[in-house]
This record gives structure tokens, C-alpha cells and sequence, in this order.
């Protein structure tokens, strides 16, 4: 084989991987299981997606690698695949921000995801960590909490926040976060905290991109 075939080849895989990733369904299912792995009624259940249609993407996904299965009694469980799946998502979501103005325009909204003035980065998160004095509170749902989570963080769906205030420590500031960068649960949890009187915070990203770094989770 030539080094001109070779080329080709190497092009003509990624071009059948871009091919695998260009349909917004299975970008949606390769984020819910980037929160741990799920069943397919689930998935399709998160996606509003019939199970025949979630099935035949996650096929898709499986022949590229994007996920692999294992069995649990009866169930079949999806997981990410072996390689940097999450990086590769992150990588879009980072490629989108810089081509759409829509998304870039949401993005520097301080009503919004990492805009927020008062949004907090990885690594400045890494640090307060390290040095403590504030409580991690993951605001996503029980189930996502337990598939994986910072660690140490508290785990209040932003549904129950608002009847639950009194388990957050008093005095200490909060440091909220939750799927992503646009995932609008952190920042309607610190809005009502803050309306609350409580001093918060907003990850810039989320589990996933903590997740996609390399960085320790609990689950």
C-alpha cells in the first residue's frame, strides 16, 4: 500500500466517524451515557426517543466504538467506549461555541452557563478543593449522582432545592454545577440561592468535561 492510500484511508475513517456523530440523537444518547451507563428504556426515556429508534442509534454508536455493552441479569447496560469519548464530545461542544453566535452570544449572557460573572473554572475549583471552606453540590438528578459525582459533593436535584435549603452548611459558599456548560440546572439552583441569601457559584463545565479531564469521581 502507498503512503497516498494510506492517506486515504485514514480519511476515509475519520470521515465514516464524523458520519457516525452527525446526527443530533446520538449526540443526545453519547451525553446521557456520558453520566454512566443506562439500559436502553432509559435512554429512551431521557431522549423522548421510541426504544426501536434509540436501539438502532446505539447500534450505530457500537459498530464505531462510541459505547460498549455488558449484561446486568436481563439488561443490557450502555457505557462510553474505550477511547476519548469525552474528550471528542467536548471538543464539539468547543467547536460550536466558536462557530455559532447563538451559542457564544448564550455563553456570555451572565443569565447563563459559564457567562455567569460569578462562574467558577476547573482549575480554580481544583484549588478551593485543595483548601476547602465550601460545599460541592452537584444539582442533577439522584440517579445521574449515583452513577458518578465530584467528589464529596452534596447531591440536591435543583427540583428539591428549594425545600431542602436547610441541609446546606450555613456560612460556607456553594459551589453549584451540573451536566455542562449549558445545562441550565446550576444556574437556576444558584439563582435561588442566591435570592436565598446563600453565597454560590457556578462550574464553567460539568461532570462530563470533569470526567473527559481525567480528573477522580466517586460514585
Amino acid at each position: 500500500m502507498t503512503k497516498t492510500d494510506i492517506h486515504t484511508q485514514l480519511f476515509t475513517d475519520l470521515a465514516e466517524i464524523a458520519r457516525t456523530l452527525g446526527h443530533a440523537h446520538r449526540l443526545m444518547l453519547l451525553e446521557h451515557i456520558a453520566q454512566g451507563e443506562r439500559p436502553v428504556e432509559r435512554l429512551a426515556e431521557l431522549t423522548g426517543l421510541t426504544i426501536a429508534n434509540t436501539s438502532q442509534h446505539l447500534q450505530h454508536l457500537r459498530r464505531a466504538g462510541f459505547v460498549e455493552t455488558r449484561r446486568d441479569g436481563k439488561r443490557v447496560l450502555y457505557r462510553l467506549g474505550s477511547g476519548p469519548v469525552e474528550t471528542v464530545l467536548a471538543s464539539l461542544r468547543g467547536y460550536a461555541e466558536h462557530m455559532r453566535v447563538e451559542i457564544r452570544e448564550l455563553a456570555a449572557d451572565p443569565a447563563n452557563a459559564g457567562g455567569r460573572h460569578d462562574s467558577i473554572s476547573r482549575d480554580e475549583l481544583l484549588d478551593r478543593l485543595r483548601t476547602g471552606g465550601m460545599t460541592l453540590l452537584d444539582v442533577r438528578s439522584a440517579e445521574e449522582y449515583a452513577l458518578g459525582h465530584l467528589p464529596g459533593a452534596l447531591n440536591i436535584p435543583t427540583a428539591e432545592l428549594e425545600r431542602r435549603l436547610s441541609e446546606l452548611p450555613p456560612g460556607q459558599e456553594i459551589i453549584a454545577y451540573c451536566r455542562g456548560p449549558y445545562c441550565v440546572l446550576s444556574t437556576s439552583a444558584a439563582t435561588l440561592l442566591e435570592a436565598r441569601g446563600f453565597r454560590v457559584r457556578r462550574l464553567a463545565d460539568g461532570f462530563p468535561d470533569w470526567k473527559a479531564a481525567g480528573l477522580a469521581v466517586e460514585s
